[in-house]
């Protein structure tokens, strides 16, 4: 069955990847970046199978007239990705208002305002999808890390909810998980706050030396391709998944994170039990 696809931030990562997977296999995308030169290649092999469109998801206005023009243009989008987004790394108190700003702006709120633009459209035609790239971060959390895990904590809590809101309108909806994965996201596309000597021995100094090389890299076990692949097979199931988990790290983080909570959740049951009005204490 061939779809048509609308998805963010495809220049490079999953995004690039996602884009030539669908168009070698006969579907058609409308494909967003911040710099459309990159997707030169691509429009010169498959031609009208790819709509273009410049864009920052940051500017909602922009988003908003992007989404509303490909929906005009090509008449029906079976599936939304919302893929754009990059790593902010340091401690809290290492990054700047503008980082967090920027960080927040791109991670979190575009994907809202995607799914705000979008959710007309999906509704008037009788349905589609939402696939939003979310990360195991969005399940667990390391130090150095804290900004980017609240805006993936951030998507994962807005799309558990609105999956709800849309499935009466045969909307679904797909959170993808991926771990570590061979892409640019922990090079060129990551940003790092400025060093303060009160962090260089903790978490964030170690981070800063295993991307300047003087520390070992960090185990990278994710294919994009095969990633990508995934995710463009989980669009073919009738009902969509509302987590995608991908990658063995993703998979062993993930089930000793939850594991871990519930544990804890569990120690806590007297306790919370305790604290409830005393009306309310015999029917529990």
């Amino acid at each position: 069955m061939t779809r048509t696809w609308f998805i963010t931030g495809t220049s490079s990562g999953f995004g690039r990847q996602l884009t030539e997977q669908l168009l070698e296999r006969g579907d058609r995308v409308a494909a967003t970046a911040r710099r459309l030169e990159t997707l030169d290649d691509l429009a010169d092999r498959y031609g009208d199978q790819l709509w273009r469109a410049r864009l920052d998801v940051t500017d909602t206005a922009a988003l908003r007239a992007t989404v509303d023009r490909a929906f005009a243009e090509l008449g029906r989008i079976d599936v939304v990705v919302s893929n754009a987004g990059y790593g902010l790394f340091g401690a809290a108190e290492e990054l700047s208002d503008d980082q967090i700003d920027r960080q927040i702006a791109t991670n979190l709120t575009a994907s809202i305002q995607l799914a705000r633009a979008a959710t007309p459209h999906l509704r008037g035609q009788g349905g589609g999808r939402f696939i939003q790239l979310a990360s195991i971060g969005g399940q667990v959390a390391f130090p150095a890390m804290s900004l980017y895990h609240a805006t993936k904590w951030g998507i994962e809590g807005f799309w558990e909810s609105a999956a709800a809101e849309l499935a009466p309108f045969g909307i679904g909806v797909t959170l993808v998980e991926p771990g570590f994965a061979r892409t640019n996201f922990g090079a060129g596309a990551a940003v790092l706050g400025d060093a303060l000597p009160e962090y260089a021995d903790g978490p964030s100094g170690q981070l800063r030396r295993v991307y300047s090389g003087e520390l070992p890299p960090l185990p990278v076990p994710g294919d994009p391709e095969k990633i990508a692949a995934a995710i463009i097979a989980s669009a073919g199931q009738a009902e969509a998944p509302l987590r995608l988990t991908l990658g063995s790290d993703a998979y062993a983080l993930g089930t000793a994170a939850l594991r871990g909570r519930l544990e804890a959740l569990e120690a806590a049951r007297d306790l919370a039990h305790s604290t409830d009005a005393d009306d309310a204490l015999a029917t529990n």
